[in-house]
């Protein structure tokens, strides 16, 4: 019988990160199970052209015969198309900018991993992100990783309970710089050279010709529409809401005489009003769809900070709740593009209390105004 407690499911990508986890765990005595999820099929991740696997699959399967270790390939392409793919679109398509990686991590990829450890026999699951975990009254936090270049928390704050318990993050107390040198010091100098992941696993271009490419009547659902000033005074035709996003200045395509930003997108109208970039900033913020570990501790939360957007500074803050559920995020100083779609962060410190997504911020001052009591001092 094998030892469950003892044997961990590593999600196995193939790249730098997931193989120095593979390593480390099994010095630490683990048994190791890889499992690598084929999820999109990018045509130049096939050397050649006789492949059946990606790239990234084969390498995982290379790794795992050098380790010994046990490995799978979940082929996931269509469950992937139609849950996190088709998200991706909608989400444009609706006036809003996603967070494939932050939908993909809950309802996918450490699902996906938790059938293949109970199937395997596994306790634990590990992946390959730089962040730590922390056990505090009864629950288990997120809490960033040492590099902050690297610190992938932000993309974790919809994993429930149950996967954040059975999860392992060996890298998260390590740089990047420091993953690659142990690598190298395991004797696999040419994996420690390898380049970084993709942003978004499944475009390697514009994510515009994505959209043109996997939803070829999106010019006839949307369709040309007008770009706007704050006035609502028309300032010439854009190609269709979908194709831009919150402080977008590169690609307007229209001459103002002065720089000009997106500030808001209207799906219903199929306006863009632009703007100076003054006018993208924000003292208040409303978020929705809210996931957090303990609401009190958010509410009481006295170095509460917020997160808007990967890699932005977390920024102090205070949060109400409203009587629909929704969140009122009054910032300690004015935020730069507020982008519904997005994820806004909650944070104590370096520790995760939860998110929500960013709304549409219509009518937000007029909420403030009307809530101005639920922010004293």
């Amino acid at each position: 019988m094998q030892d469950k407690q003892h044997r961990v499911l590593v999600g196995m990508s193939g790249g730098i990160d997931s193989s120095a986890v593979c390593i480390m765990l099994q010095e630490q005595g683990y048994e190791v199970v890889g499992v690598t999820m084929r999820t999109w099929d990018i045509p130049s991740h096939f050397s050649s052209p006789s492949q059946e696997q990606p790239d990234e699959v084969m390498e995982a399967q290379a790794l795992a015969a050098r380790l010994g270790i046990e490995h799978h390939v979940a082929d996931v392409r269509e469950e992937f198309r139609k849950v996190i793919v088709q998200y991706f679109i909608d989400e444009y398509m609706h006036g809003r900018t996603p967070n494939p990686c932050v939908m993909c991590n809950p309802l996918f990829k450490e699902r996906i991993l938790c059938e293949w450890a109970d199937r395997t026999n596994c306790a634990w699951i590990a992946t390959g992100h730089y962040c730590r975990l922390e056990d505090r009254n009864g629950y288990r936090y997120i809490i960033t990783g040492d590099d902050p270049a690297k610190d992938q928390s932000y993309f974790l704050w919809k994993l429930p309970q149950d996967i954040l318990k059975r999860m392992l993050f060996p890298l998260g107390g390590m740089t990047k710089t420091e993953v690659r040198a142990y690598l190298a010091s395991k004797g696999f100098e040419a994996k420690a050279k390898g380049g970084e992941s993709m942003e978004i696993c499944f475009i390697d271009k514009d994510y515009r010709l994505f959209l043109k490419e996997h939803c070829p009547d999106i010019d006839e659902q949307i369709g040309p529409g007008w770009f706007v000033d704050s006035k609502g005074v028309k300032l010439g035709q854009h190609k269709g809401f979908a194709y831009y996003t919150i402080g977008q200045r590169k690609g307007l395509e229209i001459a103002l005489g002065k720089p000009a930003y997106v500030l808001k997108i209207n799906p219903a109208k199929n306006t863009v009003m632009l703007g100076d970039a003054q006018m993208l900033l924000s003292e208040y913020m409303l978020v929705e769809d809210v996931n957090v570990i303990n609401r009190e501790e958010l509410f009481s939360c006295p170095s509460l900070s917020v997160r808007i957007r990967y890699r932005s500074r977390p920024i102090p803050c205070k949060v109400a709740e409203l009587s629909d559920g929704r969140l009122l995020v009054k910032f300690a100083e004015e935020a730069s593009a507020i982008t519904p779609g997005q994820s806004a962060v909650f944070y104590d410190g370096n520790r995760v209390l939860g998110g929500a997504f960013i709304a549409f911020q219509q009518g937000v001052k007029k909420l403030a105004t009307e809530n101005q009591d639920k922010f004293p001092g």
